[in-house]
């Protein structure tokens, strides 16, 4: 590997270890339920975005509570040596693309049938530490 290469692998490997991600798979919440929460914390500060969270009277803020708080925790596994409160995680990105679609029929007058689709979703969420030059 020549020395370019590598210095630059190596400053790629000191940054993504500021960065962590949660992800919540096949969530049976339709992925329009969970934007409207997930819009709410978009870019807050981790400890601001659960307390918003917490206090949401919606059933989806339930589930990203938990999945920011596994972020938050993935985190502190890549860094154990920093201090979460000292470090001033935000959530960086946070994702809601639609997952499988359960397909149901209903049944309808006349000898119709109407589909119901019970939809699901997958969500990522980013966390970074706010660097003192970012602020």
């Amino acid at each position: 590997m020549g020395s370019r290469k590598k210095q630059m692998a190596e400053a790629i490997k000191a940054e993504k270890k500021q960065v962590a991600f949660a992800k919540l798979n096949n969530c049976p919440t339709s992925p329009r339920k969970m934007r409207l929460v997930a819009d709410l914390v978009r870019g807050e500060k981790a400890e601001r975005a659960l307390q918003i969270l917490r206090f949401s009277p919606k059933e989806a803020a339930r589930r990203l509570e938990k999945l920011v708080m596994s972020a938050i925790a993935n985190w502190q596994a890549k860094n154990e040596d920093a201090d979460v409160e000292a470090a001033n995680l935000y959530i960086k990105e946070i994702r809601v693309d639609g997952g499988t679609m359960l397909k149901r029929l209903r049944p309808a007058p006349q000898g119709r049938a109407h589909r119901i689709r019970k939809r699901s979703n997958h969500v990522t969420v980013v966390i970074d530490a706010l660097n003192k030059t970012q602020s």
